[in-house]
């Protein structure tokens, strides 16, 4: 089936929010976990919330990825500590933990707490993951180290901590919480201008989906296809826990009902994957197949294959407050494939800056201006 497993799982619950005549106080641009996470904010401390959804919410992003709910960010922490600096590497860690912590109160049994592998697919892998090892565990994180690991493989960081998500069921039912609170949430209501939109504020929360809407934030945000593929319940248990290797390119994992979801091979056909262009390929989904083959021993039957569209920008960091020259107008986009646990954390965190409460360090580290 052509189609996200997580979205077609499971019906989506009736979805009745408030409709609020006239202008609003924030206008939100995409139904995802970060349009989500900011309108229950917002609207939790009193503001007139509307949420314009494209197609459904968790359609795009939310309900497409390979349901990671990892701490950290996009770069290796080692590599984050000598680019971002020691203390913003540090302190952009323990916010992905606390952000780690909200989902699991949030999600309920969306959520499972598993912990990960980051395995080595060769040599320099090794060398690397163990660099980032010693990294963590010398800032004080939870982290071990195995040596033995799935054949094919040469060690891996064990991550305690990270767990799965059930991605479309969690973001469904944050949308159904803000809605309770008192937010508008308009499905199958596609925004083409900012200019259209009767608010106050207006925040674009629309990760790599939002091209045309601020030439601006189409510059600094690049869209790029992530493709997945799930099988039929499996009757063996291969994997307790989400994996990834390959510097992240490959991921997989497998659910309680024996289901491997697998994702990945994007630098298989590198240029034709930066697109926002929504669908599966050949190229990449014979990567997947091949490399589903190697994991079990044979060919699994394949229930699903989708592609879904994320946000790259150039520092491997997204963009969260602010839009300069545009007054009134936020984003928070741009988290380059890690978007389950940073979307829910930049969600509130932009939220709180439009509310005037904007001491967080993040908003320095996530600031637009850097890259506008």
């Amino acid at each position: 089936m052509i189609g996200s497993y997580w979205f077609d799982a499971e019906p989506a619950p009736t979805l009745e929010s408030p409709r609020h005549a006239g202008r609003v106080d924030v206008a939100i641009v995409g139904g995802g976990v970060t349009g989500c996470a900011a309108a229950l904010r917002l609207a939790e401390n009193g503001k007139r919330v509307r949420v314009h959804e494209a197609r459904q919410v968790a359609s795009g992003a939310s309900g497409r990825n390979g349901g990671f709910a990892l701490a950290g960010g996009a770069t290796r922490y080692d590599v984050a500590r000598e680019t971002y600096g020691a203390d913003a590497a540090k302190e952009l860690w323990r916010w992905t933990e606390r952000a780690q912590e909200r989902l699991a109160e949030l999600a309920g049994d969306a959520f499972r707490r598993t912990g990960s592998l980051r395995l080595a697919a060769d040599g320099e892998e090794h060398e690397q993951i163990r660099a980032e090892y010693e990294a963590l565990r010398e800032d004080g994180f939870d982290a071990d180290w195995r040596d033995e690991t799935i054949p094919g493989f040469h060690g891996a960081v064990f991550h305690p901590h990270d767990g799965t998500v059930q991605p479309a069921r969690f973001v469904r039912r944050l949308a159904a919480m803000a809605a309770d609170a008192g937010a508008e949430i308009r499905e199958h209501d596609r925004v083409a201008s900012v200019d259209e939109l009767d608010a106050d504020q207006i925040l674009i929360a629309t990760d790599g989906y939002g091209r045309g809407l601020l030439p601006e934030l189409d510059e600094a945000i690049w869209p790029a296809r992530g493709q997945v593929v799930a099988t039929e319940p499996l009757p063996e248990r291969l994997f307790d826990c989400p994996h990834y290797a390959r510097q992240g390119f490959d991921y997989w994992q497998q659910l309680d009902d024996g289901r491997i979801v697998l994702g990945g091979f994007r630098d298989f056909s590198i240029m034709d994957e930066l697109t926002d262009e929504e669908k599966t390929t050949p190229v990449i989904q014979e990567a997947l197949s091949t490399f589903l083959r190697e994991l079990t021993g044979y060919d699994p039957p394949v229930a699903y294959r989708w592609a879904g569209i994320f946000g790259l920008t150039q520092d491997f960091l997204p963009l969260v407050g602010r839009v300069p020259g545009h007054d009134g107008v936020w984003v928070a986009a741009g988290y380059c494939g890690h978007g389950n646990i940073p979307g829910l954390g930049c969600g509130e965190l932009v939220a709180e800056a439009m509310l005037g409460r904007d001491g967080d360090a993040q908003l320095e580290l996530f600031d637009p201006a850097r890259l506008l």
